[in-house]
């Protein structure tokens, strides 16, 4: 695949589809490089706003990636800069658009490639977000990548996966048949109709986990008409990391790769006890079959220890995503359960006793000592240590669906 073929889909079918009028009512937020998630999983929660942060979007399509870390960035106070970088005039004019429609002058908007990034950088963090499994040479771009990132920086990656994606592949492959020598527009007319008339075998048709095809024609053409596209289990995004120099950090959200959220049984969840993080987390992606990406934070080696935060020590900040903490106290009774959805399923959250009183006082802004000192004032007498055990209880359960992150104060 030349950049050239790359390049002639994304302008005539810029992906995702976005309109730059929607962003005068919401942001688009996502994984990888959400502010919160990037500083716990990549910084250990030791970002200063108050020193500029430097980000490269590499492959900024249409913009979601760009626009949300450069609002957050903005709305943070942090007067770093997010460089924009995509092939794609069309889809350089969306992205601009939307950054234009929310006012966000922090963005410099580049024409270019990954593999060529002579004077840019270096950058603290680097967003590439459905990039690398489209190219003829991934090891080379996420090698690119790294040499443009500062020491102790780290890079947000999504790349697609395999089992959860079963039916794509086949689809790409009978289409390529019929489709190779038209133009563009035919070939998604083409794809339209063979998905009007496939048999009710078709893996395609059976996958739950898939629906881009019935979604705008970019979405169509990204997920079943793209020159080049690989997808990656566990163990091979790790020997990816590796080629460019790099480690897995963490993959998102913790608790898709948790093998004890999946199975239950204690005989079973034995025979892991000896394996790496990344082992189970592989032997989940199989068991399971419902991954159709994986987003991974990854750093150099020797920065891997302390990349992701923990808590730890009493000036620990807890941040909530999308949640507001005080509102979930209410009614929530001690060691109560919360529900959510992961890969199509729906699984409990046991909490501790203390999560309704915790909770209550997370607001972004109040360490783990105050938030000591307030609990113990009410419930009476209660360690630093006891109070810990009931906080990383909670911590665990809303930080392995991406809703609590850690920062320090």
């Amino acid at each position: 695949m030349s950049i050239d073929t790359l390049r002639a889909q994304y302008e005539a079918y810029p992906y995702p589809a976005r309109n730059p009028a929607d962003e005068k009512k919401r942001l688009i937020t996502g994984s990888p490089s959400h502010l919160d998630e990037v500083n716990h999983f990549v910084f250990g929660g030791r970002l200063d706003h108050g020193k500029p942060l430097s980000v490269l979007v590499a492959g900024g399509g249409t913009g979601d990636g760009t626009i949300m870390i450069a609002q957050q960035m903005a709305d943070a106070g942090n007067p770093g800069r997010v460089t924009y970088l995509d092939l794609s005039d069309a889809a350089r004019a969306v992205a601009e658009a939307r950054g234009k429609a929310r006012g966000l002058t922090n963005i410099d908007f580049r024409r270019g490639s990954l593999l060529e990034l002579d004077g840019l950088g270096p950058f603290d963090y680097i967003d590439c977000c459905g990039v690398l499994h489209h190219l003829d040479d991934p090891s080379a771009g996420l090698r690119s990548l790294a040499g443009a990132l500062k020491p102790g920086g780290g890079i947000g990656l999504m790349v697609y996966a395999p089992y959860g994606r079963t039916g794509v592949y086949q689809m790409q492959a009978a289409l390529r048949t019929i489709t190779d020598d038209l133009p563009l527009n035919e070939k998604v007319a083409l794809a339209k109709r063979l998905i009007g008339h496939l048999p009710r075998s078709n893996w395609l048709l059976n996958n739950p986990f898939i629906g881009d095809h019935k979604q705008a024609d970019a979405d169509l053409y990204d997920l079943l008409l793209h020159s080049c596209d690989r997808p990656y289990t566990v163990a091979e995004l790790a020997d990816l990391a590796a080629s460019g120099g790099l480690a897995v950090a963490a993959l998102m959200e913790p608790y898709r790769y948790e093998p004890s959220v999946w199975i239950k049984d204690p005989r079973l969840l034995k025979r892991l006890e000896e394996l790496t993080w990344l082992e189970r987390a592989a032997w989940v992606e199989q068991v399971t079959g419902a991954m159709t990406k994986h987003i991974a934070y990854l750093v150099r080696p020797q920065d891997v220890e302390g990349a992701v935060a923990r808590p730890d020590g009493p000036e620990v900040v807890p941040v909530l995503r999308d949640l507001d903490g005080a509102a979930l106290a209410k009614g929530l009774p001690p060691g109560g359960v919360l529900e959510a959805e992961l890969m199509g399923a729906v699984i409990p959250l046991p909490l501790p006793r203390l999560a309704g009183p915790i909770l209550a006082r997370v607001d972004g802004r109040t360490t783990l000592g105050d938030i000591h000192r307030a609990v113990a004032e009410k419930a009476g007498a209660l360690s630093w240590e006891a109070f810990l055990a009931q906080f990383t209880q909670l911590f665990t359960a809303l930080n392995g669906v991406g809703k609590m992150y850690l920062r320090r104060s």
